[in-house]
């Protein structure tokens, strides 16, 4: 069904139902043609033709997130999913995508032309290249631009400053880190433990045992940690949190008595587990929300918006530091 099918029913040129179902301004078509003309749209089951409407337009109104091949775990589901919300009530539709290493599949930066790729992470240079010269308008961040952690949209370096300050807080100086055993969260678990390491440090703790633990060898590590007179544990999020406290549990160290552990996320389980998870809450809301207000201004061409520098982490006190 067509625009020409609409004039016909309604007996109007194609032009007049151009211009009342794409809310041309500036004309002066009675509102008597106009109910005509999009009642007949209804009526004939009219949809536009969207690839026409980008080629008149200049945009396909579709944002594309490059997302790093990481687990989606609770908190990137959360920011992706208000960031998708937020375009919607914008008018664009949000799309992610997750290049693999080896990977055959064409990238969809090149099939569906968005008006804006952005990833979580820097693109390389020759990525970015590569993303400009298939005909995109926008692609951020540029690899040019900062590194610095509190211009990173994503950042999250407070959340383990948060965590070890917590716990020496609680007088608990002899300090863990327990990573994710993932592969993939490899890069990412070695940058929070180096943060971790640094605020340990000027609290005058030198040194932070880690290691990556999973379902297999958990129970040795803590047990080794414990003995080895640990008695505070970073967890890198909270199922690892939950896992090492199992750990302890089943090893006979009490929690928090023995050994405090604080995750990181504020995922579901940490307020279910017992005991409950102490951990970092991570402003995935307004997270997603300024990721959507950096991809309107770039597909707008303006100006990024300025993040505010308000805490976008906060501490969640339960009992497995109590």
């Amino acid at each position: 069904m067509t625009a020409a099918d609409i004039a016909r029913e309604v007996g109007v040129s194609r032009a007049t139902v151009g211009f009342v179902l794409n809310s041309t301004p500036g004309q002066t078509i009675s509102e008597a043609t106009q109910e005509k003309v999009l009642a007949a749209a209804r009526r004939l089951g009219y949809r536009p033709h969207l690839a026409a409407q980008a080629l008149a337009s200049g945009r396909n109104r579709i944002i594309l997130l490059v997302l790093p091949d990481w687990p989606i775990d609770y908190s990137m589901r959360r920011h992706v999913d208000e960031a998708s919300a937020a375009l919607d009530q914008a008018g664009y539709s949000l799309v992610t995508m997750t290049p693999h290493p080896g990977g055959n599949a064409r990238p969809l930066w090149e099939t569906l032309q968005p008006d804006v790729v952005m990833g979580m992470l820097p693109f390389g240079e020759e990525l970015f290249d590569e993303i400009r010269a298939s005909g995109v308008g926008a692609v951020i961040p540029q690899p040019t631009e900062s590194t610095e952690d509190d211009e990173q949209p994503f950042s999250f370096s407070q959340g383990p400053r948060l965590q070890v300050e917590h716990l020496v807080e609680r007088q608990r100086r002899r300090l863990a880190y327990a990573a994710s055993a993932d592969p993939r969260l490899a890069e990412l678990a070695a940058s929070r433990y180096e943060l971790a390491a640094a605020t340990a440090r000027q609290h005058g703790i030198e040194d932070v045992p880690h290691a990556a633990v999973d379902a297999a060898n958990v129970r040795e590590i803590v047990s080794g940690w414990r003995q080895a007179g640990v008695t505070g544990i970073v967890a890198y999020n909270d199922d690892v949190a939950a896992l090492v406290v199992g750990a302890a549990l089943r090893e006979g160290i009490a929690v928090p008595r023995d050994i405090a552990v604080i995750g990181h996320d504020d995922a579901p389980i940490s307020s279910v587990f017992v005991p409950s998870l102490s951990t970092v809450h991570v402003d995935d809301e307004g997270l997603g929300r300024y990721f959507a207000d950096l991809a309107l201004a770039a597909a707008a061409g303006e100006d990024p918006p300025r993040r505010q520098h308000s805490p976008q982490v906060t501490l969640r006190v339960r009992e497995s530091t109590a």
